[in-house]
């Protein structure tokens, strides 16, 4: 059983005991930077920030409900051209540790002096919905927590809300996670190490009293229950909704072709799109109007519907149900449901769970003989 500890909650404020628990990572020279989300000056949203100094911690909200950005794309940016030669330490959701696995797979992140500290995720709302809710209360975070505990998802993404996976999905995803769910927040969190690196993190801040996780995992087992309930209503209504191909045209009529949803993607990593180049979006006017002319009418920008059949074939089963793809739209066009649905799908069909492990092979990448025999291949 991997190594536990009680992180103890002084005062009942939760936020707090996170923060000092990163502050010592960084005292104690346990990493030399730490990747979290920090409050904008604005107080109004956040944004991930590396950070080197303690003080610079205060304003360290690794809390808030929103995730403007998949935590994995940063990495990736941070790792991606040569590894970290100073030790890193990055907190992030399941969803995002997830992507940051696949983005390993594909070349796109490296892991190397990296210590990755994984966090229940309580579910995040929308940067503007974030936005209202600080203006409105003094402690967003504290009112956030209050909500949770009551019950209340009505703040949370869709996404959020169907999301199966709020807590790392294996011991192994993370070198030490903190626990969340389950637990009494008030009195304190669970952190389980996973690596030899995380437990030097437990032994060094002394931690004392020894955790116990069954609690959380009950805790865990019955979210996810009811996640998985509210996630197959959800899919089943959109397959129904999406069927045929005058639906989909419906659903992707406001696309205006920014592909700000590719940009959002923590999957998408190409650094050139196919479907960004001159081959695909620049044409002499006599050919819009040739294409005009066999229909009677050309909706422009052209080609919306292709655009999201082809990213959807990319990346399909890599997909973790982060949801940013909808929330990056300025039309507010309901990516998440179709993705997730054709994603669930792939996945199933492949026995392929995105971010489970490191040494799963991609499907598209790996060819085994025995793979859709009942269809009559061989």
């Amino acid at each position: 059983m991997p190594q536990s500890a009680v992180l103890k909650v002084k005062d009942g404020n939760l936020p707090n005991a996170i923060k000092d628990f990163l502050k010592g990572l960084l005292e104690k020279n346990l990493v030399e930077a730490l990747l979290v989300p920090v409050e904008l000056p604005s107080g109004n949203n956040v944004m991930l920030t590396l950070v080197t100094k303690v003080e610079k911690l205060e304003d360290a909200r690794p809390l808030a409900p929103v995730m403007p950005v998949n935590a994995a794309k940063i990495v990736s940016t941070l790792t991606k051209l040569a590894p970290s030669e100073k030790k890193i330490g990055v907190i992030l959701r399941s969803c995002e540790l997830r992507a940051l696995t696949e983005l390993v797979k594909l070349k796109q992140a490296d892991l190397t002096n990296l210590i990755l500290i994984g966090i229940d995720c309580l579910g995040t709302c929308s940067v503007a919905t974030y936005g209202m809710f600080c203006r409105e209360n003094a402690s967003p975070a504290e009112e956030f927590l209050k909500r949770v505990a009551d019950g209340d998802d009505s703040l949370l993404r869709e996404a959020c809300r169907i999301c199966e996976y709020p807590a790392p999905i294996n011991s192994e995803a993370s070198d030490i996670t903190i626990g969340l769910i389950g637990m009494d927040w008030k009195e304190g969190i669970l952190l389980q190490a996973a690596s030899p690196e995380g437990e030097l993190i437990i032994d060094a801040l002394e931690l004392g009293a020894e955790g116990d996780p069954s609690q959380r995992e009950a805790a865990l087992a019955a979210l996810t229950e009811e996640r998985i309930r509210q996630r197959d209503l959800l899919l089943q209504q959109t397959e129904q909704e999406l069927k045929g191909q005058d639906n989909m045209l419906q659903l992707l009529a406001p696309c205006v072709a920014c592909h700000n949803c590719r940009i959002a993607c923590p999957i998408c990593y190409c650094k050139e799109c196919l479907l960004d180049s001159p081959t695909m979006v620049e044409f002499e006017a006599e050919k819009y109007v040739s294409w005009a002319e066999q229909k009677g009418a050309l909706r422009m920008p052209a080609d919306s519907l292709l655009f999201h059949l082809v990213r959807l074939n990319h990346m399909a089963t890599s997909c973790v149900g982060c949801g940013l793809c909808e929330d990056a739209c300025p039309n507010g066009i309901a990516l998440m449901k179709p993705f997730r649905l054709v994603g669930l799908r792939v996945q199933r069909l492949f026995d392929y769970l995105p971010g489970r492990s490191l040494d799963d092979e991609l499907p598209l990448t790996a060819y085994r003989e025995e793979e859709f025999g009942e269809l009559g291949y061989k």
